[in-house]
Order: structure tokens, then sequence, then C-alpha cells
């Protein structure tokens, strides 16, 4: 295997191992940013040492044993000098401080490593969106790009926040912990928040070849299904579960046998997961018995239930989905919210009327890279007949998309307008 075949070989096994590695470490050291500073030191052993000596047959398990042996020489470290810090109290008369009791600080209800590990990094030290980014970069293995562009920011902007949140975390003296009851409670939205960004860019990849990466969509839902259980009276969970299921029911169908995207109204319903929709619209009902029938994901969920209901697109109730994106967009103000909006505006009222809206939105800051702008643009436009117009917003797009198979499909409805 050539150099750029192994340097590649350790980038794709990085990208599956690396949050398993975060957990592990982050579980020894009980400190989130030091595990992480380590873990990368077994990337940077493995660029050095595969080179020479070919990918291990067990490339996950080389990175682990690289990132423990790393991790205990650390506590051995730590270990000398606190004995030599034990001999200078002794010599003061200074009574050394108790150990924590490690078992019962591993004694919890969430059971699961990695969601365990969120907790941690969503601590409400650090500032809200600084939580999201933190945990995505350095627990989900998202890059600062991808996370930039689900937050519809600069990656200047989200790499600074992604640097001060460490520094933050390391200052404060925070360890790898598991919080309990009202701590629990209080972290609970900001972890929501992380599942949701996961499967987002799952269900549709900012970068790379693929239109998705089911990996991530399947985690973010067994992320989801852990966390009703451990919090079954927390209505945004079940909203945020719904609107998972409901998603990834229509993921067979969403792309053709080359891997190109199939618009929603195109694709073959008899391809969507019955049963995962049957699982969906339970977990709305769950939330919506809970008093959160508003909630940020429920709204979204009962949109894509009014997809999921309609045995054919003509019979989709766009009018019903046009008035729940208007409640949402009144409790949650959004420029992305206000542009699907203008698609089921589109729909229900006709081109015209969903392209005022868009028109409307062209100088939002946060949408000036944003290629579903221009795509969603084009698409009214081609329903008008203003077909040259189309395909400059078409190209347009093309140019901002950053996933290739999102850029092609766009390049040919381009081509399409003649």
């Amino acid at each position: 295997m050539t150099d750029a075949g192994v340097q590649r070989t350790i980038l794709a096994v990085w990208r599956i191992e690396q949050p398993r590695l975060l957990a592990s470490l982050a579980r020894m050291l009980r400190d989130v940013p030091l595990a992480e500073e380590l873990v990368q030191e077994a990337l940077v052993a493995a660029l050095e040492t595969w080179p020479r000596t070919g990918a291990p047959e067990r490339p996950g398990a080389w990175l682990m044993a690289t990132a423990k042996r790393r991790a205990l020489d650390h506590l051995r470290r730590g270990r000398m000098l606190a004995r030599k810090h034990q001999t200078l109290a002794a010599t003061l008369e200074v009574e050394a401080p108790a150990m924590p009791d490690v078992d019962d600080a591993l004694d919890d209800d969430i059971g699961d490593e990695r969601l365990r590990l969120i907790f941690t990094a969503c601590h409400p030290v650090l500032p809200r969106e600084a939580r999201a980014a933190l945990t995505l970069r350095m627990i989900c293995g998202l890059t600062t790009e991808e996370i930039a562009r689900a937050f519809l920011q600069t990656e200047v902007a989200v790499g600074q926040r992604i640097t001060r949140a460490k520094r933050t975390l390391s200052d404060s003296g925070l360890s790898y912990e598991t919080p309990r009851g009202d701590e629990l409670a209080a972290r609970m939205g900001s972890v929501l928040e992380v599942v949701y960004l996961i499967f987002n860019e799952g269900y549709a990849a900012t970068r790379g070849g693929d239109w998705m990466r089911p990996q991530l969509c399947h985690e973010a839902l067994r992320l989801g299904r852990i966390l009703v259980a451990i919090a079954p009276g927390e209505a945004e969970a079940h909203g945020l579960l719904a609107l998972m299921e409901l998603n990834a029911s229509r993921a067979a169908a969403r792309e053709d046998a080359d891997g190109r995207p199939i618009l929603l109204l195109d694709q073959d319903r008899g391809r969507w997961d019955l049963l995962q929709i049957r699982r969906g619209l339970l977990a709305l009902a769950r939330a919506q018995a809970r008093g959160g029938s508003q909630g940020f994901y429920a709204l979204q969920a009962a949109i894509v239930a009014c997809h999921a209901r309609a045995g054919t697109a003509a019979a989709t109730d766009w009018t019903r989905i046009a008035d729940l994106y208007g409640q949402l967009a009144a409790r949650w103000p959004s420029p992305v919210v206000e542009l699907n909006r203008a698609i089921a505006v589109g729909f229900a009222e006709g081109p015209a009327a969903g392209l005022a809206i868009v028109d409307g939105l062209r100088e939002e800051p946060a949408l000036r890279r944003y290629h579903l702008l221009p795509s969603v643009r084009g698409d009214l436009l081609v329903k008008l007949g203003r077909l040259a117009e189309a395909r400059a917003e078409f190209l347009h797009g093309a140019a901002l998309a950053g996933n290739g198979q999102e850029r092609a499909f766009l390049e040919r409805r381009a081509a399409a307008c003649g």
C-alpha cells in the first residue's frame, strides 16, 4: 500500500475509533482535555509508524493500546509525584487529602460510556454553543468545518470557540464526571442538541462523496433511545427520538443505486420503513402526552409525521406543514426554519408566495454561504418558468455545496434548465 493509501486508512480508522478512544481514556484519567491530548498522540504515532510497518491487522486495537500506554505513563508519573508530595506532607506533619471513591464516582444511571462523556462535556461552566461545538469536535469526531456549517458560522469562529471551551474545561479543574439528579436535567438540553446535530450530519453529510453517513445516524438513534430510557419524563427527549426515527425511516429511499440523492417527493414510499415510522409516531405521541407538543424537536417531528402519514406525494398536507413551520419560527426564529417554511408555503399557496419569502432571506448573513438557499430559490423559479434565473441559482448552490453528491445533483438540475 502506498503512503497515501496508508494515510487514508489511518484517517478512516481514526474517524471511527476516535470517540471510543476518547471515552476510554477519559474514564481512566478523569480528565477530558488530557484524554483528547493523549488520543491525538496515538494518531501521530500511527502516522509515523504505519507508513513504515504497514497498517496493523486490527488498527483500532493498535490505536487503543497506544493511547492507553500513554495514559498509563501519565498515571505513573502522577503517582510518583503524589508519593513525593506525601513524603513532603509527612515531613511537614500535614495530613494528605483523602482520595475520592472511584467506584462511587462510576456508579451512575447513564450506563453508556459515550453518552456519559457527552454529559461531561456539556457542563454548565461552558456557554451553550461552546458545549455543543466542543462535544461534536472532541467526542463525536466531526471536523471544525462540519460543525461550522451546522451552526451556519465561519470555521475560524467555531475553532476559536472550541479552543476557549477546552481551556475553560482544563482551567476549571473539572474532571470526568457523571451528573445526577438536577445536574443531569440541567445538561439535558445541550445533550439533546448534540445528538440532534450528530444525526443531521449523518442524514445529509457536509463533506465527502457520500450523501449520507449512516453510522452517525445509527449512533444518534442509539443515544436518543438511551436518553428516553434514563429520562422518560423529558418530553423533548421523546420529541427528538421521534424526529430521528421518522427521518431515518426514509433512508433507503433517499439515494439511487449510484448514491445520488432522490428528493422527498420523488422517493418510492414503498421503501420507507413502516416499523420505524410507527416507532417515530409513538415517540411523538409520548412527547405530546408529556406537554411537549410545542417543543423544538416535537414540532419538527410533527412536520415529518405529515410526510410519513401521506400515502402519496400528492396527499401531503402542505397547509398543515406550513402552519407548523410558522409555529416553529414564532418560538425559535431562524433563517433556516424560515427557508423551510418558504418551501411549504410554495406548495400550499403557490411558488410565487414561497419565492417572496425566500427573496426576503437573501441578505441574511447566516445564509450567504448556505447552498440550500439558492437551491430552494432555483426550484421555485423552475415552477414559475424562469429557467435562466433558476439555472444561475442551481450553479450558485453547486459552488457552495461541500458534499460531492449534492454538488453533482445541483449541476444536473442546472443542466436541465438548458
